[in-house]
């Protein structure tokens, strides 16, 4: 008998019908004597109806309420998950995060989870009980209800089977697994058996939705064993994410095509080539919580240096304002920017022990036609800024020149 951890996205629970599914699905793995405790999403389309609602009463609406209204997705999809497994004869019992209670800090809309009292949750165990619980929400050290953010369920699950030390933690999402690239952009992208945690932190920062970064991050924190699943389809193995690299690893430079549209390059141009202007560019955008990705700095023969970097596409006219009245103050010739590139990188273990890999990207995307306006690169990945128009056209290129069909 083995604890696992099952999670399921919104779309998996998106109707009745679905909720149904998932509930027999949970009942098959509770009938072959695992104990179970399952964290689901709000119903698909939920949150973003509570964020409109919100946005009509206040146009900046106060975290904390926020998260109370956020919070009430979730609550609606436990309550419906238990009401069909007692249906067909299965216990269960539905908490929300606070009661579990799921403790996190402070930050509304973003928390970070601090701490987990696992005791209800065992002594439901032990006496046969499906545990139900929302995920994306927890409670502060000051009580209030708060939410993880975006793809906060995912991080729930994996803090949940941490602190449960649970065998596996099992992703049910509309995908069977993790593929080599977007089927929807490639179909010949492969489903891959296994990916190792490094890679797939990789993967999941670049652009793959699969999983939450956070998750991830979480369950290599934990040594929290994942595998992703499909939740629309019976059977299958889905894709283990492990700690063990493959055998054959050391043969496949490459293992994935990770594209992100949510890119925006900005220049600041012709600024003093001296000690701590990177800071002030960097410091004021950092002081506005934009998160920045990117970055180059190219010096010129006259005392002057370039520097460029990428920032989430929706933060780049703030970005621009930011540094437009610092213009002055830096001493910039000009401050300008393009909210109309992408990022496509390619990820693999394998980089460690193949030389040429940047090569043979260069050469793929140049024989295209398609342009790098930046480059970076790290152990086991390179990532270049291109023109958003051939996003597709590079993936696709890409995909092929590194065999991954």
């Amino acid at each position: 008998m083995a604890l696992i951890v099952h999670k399921y996205g919104g779309t998996s629970v998106g109707s009745p019908e679905r909720i149904k599914n998932v509930a027999k699905r949970v009942a098959k793995a509770r009938a072959e004597g695992h104990d179970i405790v399952v964290v689901v999403s709000a119903m698909s389309g939920e949150t973003n109806r509570l964020v409109a609602l919100a946005h009509e009463m206040q146009e900046h609406p106060d975290p904390r309420e926020l998260d109370v209204v956020l919070s009430t997705g979730e609550q609606v999809t436990i309550g419906l998950l238990a009401m069909a497994l007692k249906d067909i004869g299965v216990d269960a019992k539905s908490y929300t995060g606070w009661q579990v209670a799921l403790k996190t800090d402070t930050s509304h809309t973003k928390a970070r989870i601090e701490s987990i009292d696992d005791e209800k949750m065992r002594a439901d165990l032990a006496e046969g009980k499906v545990v139900i619980v929302a995920g994306f929400q927890g409670i502060s050290s000051e009580g209030n209800i708060s939410t993880l953010g975006r793809g906060g369920s995912d991080t729930s699950a994996v803090a949940l089977a941490a602190a449960l030390k649970a065998d596996e933690c099992q992703i049910y999402t509309d995908v069977d697994g993790v593929y080599t690239t977007d089927p929807r952009v490639v179909p010949e992208a492969r489903r891959m058996d296994t990916v190792t945690f490094e890679e797939m932190i990789e993967l999941a920062s670049l652009g793959s939705k699969v999983l939450q970064i956070r998750s991830v991050e979480f369950a290599g924190k934990y040594k929290v064993r994942l595998r992703v699943l499909s939740s629309l389809q019976d059977g299958g193995n889905g894709t283990l994410i492990t700690f063990e690299e493959d055998d054959n690893m050391e043969r496949a430079a490459v293992t994935g095509i990770a594209f992100d549209k949510n890119q925006a390059r900005i220049n600041v141009r012709g600024v003093p080539d001296k000690p701590g202007v990177a800071y002030q560019i960097l410091g004021a955008v950092a002081d506005a919580n934009i998160e920045v990705d990117m970055i180059i700095q190219n010096v010129g023969s006259e005392g002057t240096t370039d520097f460029s970097f990428t920032v989430p596409r929706g933060d780049y006219r703030q970005t621009i304002e930011i540094l437009s009245k610092l213009q002055d103050s830096i001493g910039a010739a000009a401050i300008d920017g393009d909210d109309t590139v992408c990022k496509v990188s390619a990820v693999g273990l394998g980089m460690r022990s193949h030389v040429g890999v940047a090569a043979k990207i260069f050469r793929t995307l140049a024989e295209e036609g398609i342009n790098i306006q930046m480059i970076s690169t790290s152990e086991i990945k390179v990532s270049v800024l291109i023109d958003e128009k051939y996003m597709e056209l590079a993936t696709r290129v890409l995909h092929k020149a590194f065999d991954l069909g």
